[in-house]
């Protein structure tokens, strides 16, 4: 008698985009490119498009646990990704609900500004962020000025972002990558400091030129999280994910998709 089938199965714990291109949107895009089952927990509704923000608006915290409760505690997660969260109330929330259901593996993308500049974190959040929520995580993403708002100084080379990864580390997350795109040379390099091994190892990166690049961070983060819940070690999750997100960068970077930056092609291995 077969046995029956099963998906890989990752959360999404973030806001909505309503232009499609980032947030949970673009994760369940991602997700079921890599072959996962994606389930979603809407921290925060944004009206959103390829030009930027113009209006949030915050999910009462009560409402994010029971959506949490409802999948976690019939469906499971193999692996959890959170990108935004608006307030220290739902980062709180949130880091409750993962310690109430043991979550094991939480890939955690900061999020803070949206491309267009857009703030997306309170400033008081941030604090809540770095006690509450880094801890948890098996993985945290944070791209250079994230990563300098986390340790209060700049971090705009290669140089700082090798000593970055290892103080971010100390917060207490189990590895991090600190993604290279706001790197002032030619290069795009990004930063992983596999966190049980002590090991930092640089991942070469293409700079692709193109105005779609809407929702590049949540992609890859969605990309690690779909890797790592189907049994893959660090360094090999965030491998294939680069290679994931840097083929949707250039298969997207043709498309024209409203006035602003349009995302990349999440689908490009199944159709063009």
């Amino acid at each position: 008698m077969n046995q029956p089938k099963t998906y890989a199965r990752v959360l999404t714990i973030a806001g909505s985009d309503s232009g499609g291109g980032a947030g949970i949107q673009a994760d369940l895009k991602t997700i079921a490119a890599n072959g996962c089952y994606g389930a979603s927990v809407i921290t925060a509704l944004t009206a959103q498009n390829t030009l930027g923000v113009t209006g949030i608006h915050a999910v009462p915290v009560d409402f994010v646990a029971a959506q949490m409760d409802a999948v976690l505690g019939d469906i499971g997660a193999d692996a959890v990704k959170i990108g935004m969260l608006f307030s220290p109330e739902l980062i709180r929330t949130v880091a409750a609900g993962l310690t109430r259901h043991g979550v094991r593996i939480v890939v955690l993308d900061p999020v803070m500004v949206a491309q267009s500049g857009d703030k997306l974190l309170q400033d008081e959040a941030i604090d809540a962020l770095t006690r509450e929520l880094i801890p948890l995580a098996t993985l945290i993403t944070p791209n250079l000025p994230e990563a300098s708002v986390l340790l209060g100084r700049d971090i705009d080379t290669a140089e700082a972002a090798r000593a970055a990864v290892m103080d971010l580390a100390a917060l207490g997350c189990g590895s991090v990558l600190v993604k290279g795109g706001h790197l002032e040379s030619g290069d795009s390099d990004d930063t992983l400091l596999i966190g049980p091994e002590n090991r930092v190892v640089t991942l070469r990166g293409e700079r692709i030129p193109t105005r779609n690049n809407h929702g590049t961070g949540c992609t890859l983060s969605s990309a690690i999280a779909s890797n790592l819940a189907k049994g893959h070690d660090v360094e090999t999750a965030v491998r294939n994910a680069k290679e994931y997100i840097s083929g949707a960068i250039r298969a997207g970077a043709g498309y024209v998709i409203g006035k602003g930056h349009g995302p990349v092609h999440h689908f490009y291995k199944f159709f063009m």
